[in-house]
């Protein structure tokens, strides 16, 4: 079994699935998934997880991204990307430089966001495209998110692209939709790419295609901001059992391991009493 994790470069008109295919095929791991969805016009930073990684997408899921997106003002499409169908139009005012940055600035900080009915959410146990495509209309809760960072990169010929880090949830087609709306337009995003996860960037991924066991990534790597703590005995044992154990620390999360690796991830419960998130043996 292939345990650990690869740095995909998303292809532009591919799924997210498809990349994982490839490289689950290219490495013989069955067992594969992947961390944030990119979809199909979209490019960059992909994470394959493979064998008992996927165990830990929800640790990755949490990571902030940053991405570099480019909104077409002046057209507005029901997928809010640039492959969905048109459904408004509006003219576009005289947009010196210094409005857009203001614009651009007034997203900072924390705010709450409409996730769009063309993505992956699940509502009622089922993606919010798949109402989208037929057609029927569904409340969406808007939740929170938080730009840590939006800057202007480029305004020509009525397209605006910007960089943006962002909170675990943020859509960046919804975002781009927004600021066309402060800017007095409307606007779908023509481009969008994903530069990071986390720590991980998009310049040590790799195509798909070349992927090899090479380029695979231990689970300890992929989280080095949970602390890690060496146990042996009837802690150890406790742990590879899944069982409720104490622990002499003031970590919120921790992952146990042993001389033979990962044991398993562990969540303070009360007191000193710690509880298994997941078990890697």
């Amino acid at each position: 079994m292939v345990n650990g994790c690869v740095l995909v470069d998303k292809e532009v008109g591919r799924t997210s699935r498809k990349e994982v295919d490839i490289v689950s095929a290219r490495l013989g791991e069955k067992k594969a998934g992947h961390i944030g969805t990119l979809d199909p016009f979209a490019s960059g930073l992909l994470i394959v997880l493979l064998g008992n990684a996927t165990k830990i997408s929800g640790l990755l899921e949490r990571e902030d991204k940053a991405y570099i997106g480019t909104i077409k003002l002046g057209i507005k499409t029901d997928s809010a990307d640039i492959t969905g169908e048109v459904i408004e139009t509006k003219s576009i005012p005289a947009l010196p430089r210094e409005k857009i940055t203001r614009v651009l600035d007034s997203f900072l900080g924390k705010s709450m966001q409409t996730p769009p009915i063309y993505s992956a959410l699940k509502k009622n146990g089922k993606p919010l495209y798949v109402y989208a495509r037929k057609g029927e209309k569904v409340d969406i809760a808007p939740r929170e998110i938080h730009i840590y960072e939006i800057n202007l990169m480029k305004f020509e010929n009525d397209e605006i692209t910007f960089y943006a880090k962002v909170s675990k949830g943020t859509y960046i087609r919804t975002l781009g939709e927004d600021i066309a709306s402060r800017l007095g337009t409307v606007g779908t995003l023509k481009e969008l790419t994903r530069l990071s996860i986390g720590e991980f960037n998009l310049e040590k991924s790799h195509l798909a295609e070349n992927v090899t066991l090479n380029d695979v990534i231990p689970i300890e790597k992929m989280l080095t901001n949970i602390p890690q703590l060496d146990v042996k005995g009837n802690i150890a044992k406790q742990a590879k059992n899944g069982m409720h154990i104490r622990l002499d620390i003031k970590d919120e999360i921790v992952m146990l391991k042993d001389k033979d690796g990962i044991i398993a991830i562990y969540k303070h419960d009360h007191d000193n009493v710690y509880a298994c998130q997941r078990g890697f043996r």
